[in-house]
């Protein structure tokens, strides 16, 4: 058997003044006006308003994030998400 490591993208989950998360994950859940969605590695891009949820980042082999979140926006391009909050 090979060792296959799971495709990752950078991650950065940020408000005005502070830091949640800037790292590698393998996904990204949240939901937006249509429902619930997951952002994975090689994703098209994408930007959308996201709604209140749990916005949960994971990353294989650690605890995952999970945000309570009010609102924000997510953008998306070339395994780069980006998350800003309180906006």
């Amino acid at each position: 058997m090979s060792d296959q490591v799971a495709p990752i993208m950078h991650v950065k989950v940020y408000a005005p003044f502070k830091i949640y998360f800037d790292g590698e994950a393998n996904s990204v859940s949240a939901t937006n006006r249509t429902g619930n969605f997951d952002i994975l590695p090689r994703h098209k891009n994408f930007m959308t308003l996201l709604t209140p949820c749990n916005l949960v980042v994971r990353k294989d082999g650690k605890p995952s994030l999970s945000l309570p979140i009010t609102r924000g926006i997510m953008h998306v391009k070339a395994d780069q998400t980006t998350v800003f909050l309180d906006v």
